[in-house]
C-alpha cells in the first residue's frame, strides 16, 4: 500500500496545490512552486499515473444552479453490490458510499425541487432488494468535500 511518506516535499507542495486551484498553466503552477515546467509536467504525469490525481474539473455550487433540495439517504439493502450499479443509474445521485455501521450504503442526492426530492427517495426505496432507507434533508453545506486538502507536512508525514 502506498503511503504519503512515499512522496517527497514537491510531490506533496503539487497535490497541495491542485487541491486548491488546479486553474492555471503548468508554466504558471510551474513558478508558484519554483520550479520548471518540464520539471512539474513529468512529476504531474507520475501521479496521475499511480491514481493520485484522477482528473480536473470546475468545483460546481449546484445549490447556486438551483439544486436547493440536496439528501443523505442511509440505505439497507440485501444485495447492496447490486443496489449501488442501479443507484449510479439516479441522475440525481451525486454519490454512494460503501460503508460500514447501521446502513450498507450511503447516497447523497440533489434535486431541483420537493417533489423531484420526494420522487427520488420514493425511487430509491421502490427499488428491488432495498429493505429500508433512512433520508436527512441537507440544511446548509459548512464544509463540502472538495474543499478538503489532505495534511502533507505534518511531522507524522515527514
Amino acid at each position: 500500500m502506498v503511503d504519503i511518506a512515499d512522496y517527497d516535499e514537491l510531490d506533496r507542495r503539487i497535490i497541495e496545490l491542485l487541491c486548491t486551484s488546479s486553474q492555471g498553466s503548468y508554466r504558471q503552477i510551474a513558478k508558484q512552486l519554483n520550479v520548471h515546467p518540464t520539471t512539474l509536467i513529468q512529476r504531474v504525469k507520475a501521479l496521475e499515473s499511480k491514481g493520485v490525481i484522477n482528473g480536473y474539473r470546475a468545483n460546481i455550487n449546484y445549490m447556486n444552479l438551483g439544486y436547493e433540495y440536496m439528501g443523505i439517504v442511509q440505505i439497507n439493502a440485501d444485495d447492496v453490490v447490486k443496489i449501488q450499479k442501479k443507484l449510479i443509474e439516479i441522475p440525481q445521485v451525486t454519490s454512494i458510499y460503501d460503508v460500514t455501521g447501521d446502513s450498507d450504503c450511503i447516497v447523497i442526492i440533489s434535486c431541483i425541487d420537493r417533489e423531484d426530492f420526494s420522487k427520488t427517495v420514493k425511487n430509491i426505496n421502490s427499488l428491488e432488494g432495498v429493505n429500508k432507507t433512512n433520508t436527512s434533508v441537507v440544511l446548509n453545506i459548512i464544509k463540502d468535500p472538495s474543499e478538503f486538502v489532505p495534511r502533507l507536512f505534518d511531522d507524522k508525514v515527514q
